[in-house]
């Protein structure tokens, strides 16, 4: 890491970094000594400083001794803090519980088995200033080490919800990210229960960017499962917008379009002498495709207020209100 001169008028991004803990006995230790390196003020490539000035690490009532590793940390280094959740919530809830509780200018969020490397921290926050963005990924450049199956499993499931929710940046979520800290804190304060975090951000996250990152081998095995995996597939297609709602109403219109011509064709025919179909079928072709076509077209109507009202629930914001981009750590110029 180069030195930093001791003066210098370059103001300091202050970065607070989160880690919920869940199962993290074995590797915390190591996780936060290297993200500790960061808590003396250095300056990146592009000639920024900053500072890690705090590790916030989020018990979520795992099941090893990773509470005690926790107390033993935050006992050791003051720049080290303690979260302690009531029960387990899971990894998004330790994740806004901790961004909610930090201070920094900038947010990171890192997961506790060490595959996330700390070096990349100053590249997270080149890209941002380069940017100008308010949120920015890490972007693997290899495969994450959770074997074959799982890689293309998740990138088929985030494939599959840009294409049902009509989006483009469910690709993108990595849990290793670097958001802007009142923007996380604001998504921390209005999000919902049950909110897939990434979704949360992205509805008050303009500009999203990438960082190219390489992904290290976990220490110990994952704690997803395949029930867990498919429990945050399905949250991250519900929270991620209304338009499966929307589809009821699409479905309606079709069914009462295609009986109203069907319906249409049918008198036609009866009329010009084709009885080449049983009696009572025209009438009953006709009542059960417009009936069918209104009940769908009535529930869609229906999904609409319910779509309204599931926004609502999710605290999905109207609008977020923030400091002046320029007077902020985005209008920081690097260190000439």
């Amino acid at each position: 890491m180069p030195a930093v001169p001791e003066r210098s008028d370059a103001p300091v991004h202050r970065i607070s970094v989160v880690v919920p803990v869940y199962r993290g006995a074995a590797t915390l230790d190591g996780v936060v000594k290297e993200v500790l390196q960061y808590a003396e003020p250095f300056r990146t490539a592009d000639g920024h400083r900053a500072v890690v000035g705090e590790v916030l690490l989020v018990f979520d009532h795992g099941p090893d001794g990773s509470a005690d590793v926790i107390r033993a940390l935050a006992a050791g280094d003051r720049r080290v803090r303690a979260i302690w959740l009531s029960r387990n919530f899971g990894q998004h809830a330790a994740t806004l519980a901790g961004m909610a509780s930090s201070g920094g200018d900038w947010i990171v969020t890192m997961d506790e088995d060490g595959q996330h490397d700390p070096a990349a921290i100053p590249d997270l926050l080149d890209v941002a200033m380069r940017r100008g963005a308010v949120l920015v990924y890490a972007d693997p450049q290899n495969l994450p080490p959770h074997g074959v199956l799982r890689n293309a499993a998740s990138r088929g499931a985030k494939r599959l919800t840009d294409l049902m929710t009509g989006g483009r940046q469910s690709r993108l979520f990595q849990s290793y990210r670097f958001v802007l800290g009142e923007i996380g804190r604001s998504v921390a304060a209005y999000a919902g229960s049950g909110v897939y975090l990434d979704v949360a951000l992205g509805w008050v996250a303009g500009d999203v960017a990438t960082c190219p990152v390489t992904y290290r081998s976990e220490t110990r095995p994952s704690g997803y499962r395949l029930r867990t995996l498919l429990s945050h597939f399905w949250r991250l297609v519900l929270t991620s917008g209304t338009r499966g709602l929307r589809f009821v109403s699409l479905v309606g219109v079709s069914f009462l379009v295609l009986g109203i011509a069907l319906t249409g064709y049918i008198l036609v025919a009866r009329l010009t002498g084709d009885v080449s179909t049983p009696a009572g079928w025209a009438s009953t072709v006709i009542t059960v495709l417009l009936t069918s076509g209104i009940v769908l077209f009535s529930l869609g109507i229906v999904a609409e207020y319910v779509g309204v009202a599931v926004n609502m629930a999710m605290g999905r914001p109207a609008y977020l209100i923030v400091g002046d981009p320029a007077s902020g750590p985005l209008g920081r110029r690097p260190e000439q």
